[in-house]
């Protein structure tokens, strides 16, 4: 998308669907509908998901692009692998290559109402050009036109690992909605084989059980308000997950636990209710819903879309793939391919633990219970008594290193416990499966490991941000004209007056929120009507320090500068 000097503002077709876009954190396909394909989705009490996924596509093998979410985010959010474009390791504030956006400016500046409700993690500050409201109180209900079609997100905390560990108060509160017999029994839980079968293991998992039947009872909410909006039909609702359960050996794990997610789309009278057994990655949502709403797929994204705008499928992907680099302090790098049937894992730093310390997660229950139940084989292997508290694939998790080549047959080992990679029978697997990720990293990965440290220098020398160049207004025959020199730049404009700017949350700082000074910037696509009233304009370049402002006053013939 590049920025117009003259051209026709877009108008979407009087067809054009709108789009319900819904998140949530850290779940696997543990949601009813996924029964019989997901171990232990069995336990799941999902109905508003399950009775969505039957009305719709479930996809019962989609995968995000990496293991924690601010990176998985980002490859949604841009439709391009995190490795390719510098957003790869945790919250690093990237700076991707100048045709690179965020999926939301394609929908603005197609003439949808774009809004955000709330979290916006996607490895960049997020300009104001991004959504035409970003805020906890976001709506498609706000949007000035009833008739104008809207790209509305909504993306819930509710699952996310921290809620796995409050307090039993702050756990009641948080699950208010989920009456006690629904409850999940801790005695029933299906611990996957490579945790230990402990009381706070159960607990754990009854209360991800609970969360996530409290995320189903949110969803209802917003499906019911659309219903009571007439719009149902006219609607695509697309349900995605940013990675896996906040657990030892799935987040932070490029394991099938790790990467493997629920991905549900509905669209009423267009796609055909079905399961679909193809391999999907999360990035390739971008193309996909833009292909769907008749908008055109940059050709620099790297996914593809799974369906067309007539709702006819394709299958794009004979493997999927997915990295890790820094997440915080953890130190790792790591790749890995997943086929139909088989999954292989490389490490760069087979020397270091896969659960190596990280100050966040090492509070957390489970991962304080894991490394106090390998200290208490270790106590009694030094009392000459056998080590008995942790199985072999337990205590593989916390080991000090790992074998720097992993592949599990997905066919009999769901849980990925027997690792074929020195099985002289499945030499052939491995040594194809290591030629398709040579092949993906040549294109995607390259250099690997991720020199996050060049990588920042080169992007902010001296760790200043490189500036955007201020907007170049000029007015022609009562039309606004806009151009900006820095490749890569949005433009903005707004009538409003600048407010107080309202200091951001400490999610929002850390996250790269949008700054909200009470203005709402509209995305220059084509020449403004002169409005006869004050006007701003802005320019943001992903990466770069926001633009000085441009104020034009009414009767000015010139535009006049002001640093704000």
């Amino acid at each position: 998308m590049t920025t117009p000097e003259v051209s026709e503002p877009r108008r979407p077709a009087a067809s054009a669907p709108n789009v319900l876009w819904i998140s949530t954190h850290d779940i696997n396909p543990d949601l009813g509908a996924y029964d019989g394909v997901w171990p232990g989705a069995h336990y799941a009490d999902t109905p508003v998901l399950d009775g969505l996924a039957a009305e719709g596509v479930l996809y019962t093998h989609a995968y995000a692009s990496a293991p924690v979410c601010a990176p998985s985010r980002a490859a949604i959010m841009t439709g391009c692998h995190p490795s390719a474009v510098g957003t790869l390791p945790m919250r690093t504030k990237a700076v991707p290559p100048p045709e690179v956006r965020l999926l939301s400016e394609y929908f603005r500046a197609a003439g949808y109402y774009v809004t955000n409700n709330v979290f916006a993690d996607f490895q960049v500050q997020t300009p104001p050009t991004a959504f035409d409201k970003c805020s906890t109180t976001a709506h498609w209900r706000d949007r000035p036109d009833p008739t104008m079609p809207f790209f509305a997100g909504f993306h819930s905390s509710i699952t996310h690992e921290s809620r796995l560990y409050y307090s039993p108060e702050d756990f009641a509160a948080e699950t208010a909605d989920v009456a006690e017999s629904r409850r999940h029994d801790p005695a029933a839980a299906p611990l996957p084989p490579y945790y230990p079968d402990t009381p706070a293991y159960r607990e754990t998992w009854a209360r991800y059980g609970d969360l996530v039947t409290q995320m189903d009872h949110w969803v209802g909410g917003l499906l019911d308000q659309l219903d009571a909006d007439g719009l149902t039909r006219d609607t695509i609702v697309v349900f995605w997950v940013d990675h896996g359960v906040g657990m030892p050996r799935a987040k932070r794990w490029v394991n099938e636990a790790g990467l493997r997610v629920p991905l549900i789309v509905r669209w009423p009278g267009v796609l055909a209710p079905s399961r679909r057994p193809e391999l999907v990655h999360l990035l390739d949502l971008a193309p996909t819903i833009l292909a769907a709403c008749g908008i055109e797929v940059p050709e620099h994204m790297h996914g593809s879309p799974l369906f067309d705008a007539r709702g006819r499928h394709s299958d794009p992907n004979d493997a999927v793939f997915g990295a890790r680099a820094r997440i915080d302090e953890q130190e790792d790098d790591s790749l890995t391919v997943r086929d139909r049937r088989y999954r292989y894992i490389r490490h760069a730093h087979p020397d270091r633990s896969g659960m190596q310390h990280s100050t966040y997660p090492d509070r957390f229950v489970t991962w304080r219970e894991l490394r106090e139940l390998a200290f208490a084989d270790a106590d009694a292997l030094a009392k000459g008594l056998p080590a008995d508290r942790l199985t072999g694939p337990q205590r593989a998790i916390l080991a000090p290193g790992r074998p720097a080549e992993e592949l599990y047959d997905h066919e009999v080992d769901p849980y990925e416990l027997d690792n074929l990679a020195e099985d002289p029978g499945h030499r052939e697997v491995l040594d194809r499966l290591r030629g398709r990720l040579e092949d993906w990293r040549r294109q995607y990965a390259d250099p690997w490991p991720i020199p996050e440290a060049e990588m920042v220098l080169e992007w902010r020398p001296d760790g200043v941000l490189r500036p955007t160049s201020a907007p170049e207004v000029t007015r022609e025959a009562g039309l606004l004209h806009a151009r900006c020199a820095t490749t890569g730049a949005s433009i903005g404009w707004t009538t409003d007056p600048p407010g107080e700017v309202r200091p951001p949350t400490q999610v929002e700082q850390v996250t790269g929120a949008p700054v909200d000074d009470g203005r709402r910037w509209q995305l220059y696509t084509a020449p403004v009507p002169d409005p006869g009233t004050p006007v701003t304009f802005g320019a943001w370049r992903l990466g770069y320090a926001p633009s000085d402002e441009v104020l034009l006053a009414p009767t000015s013939p010139t535009a006049d500068r002001t640093r704000r």
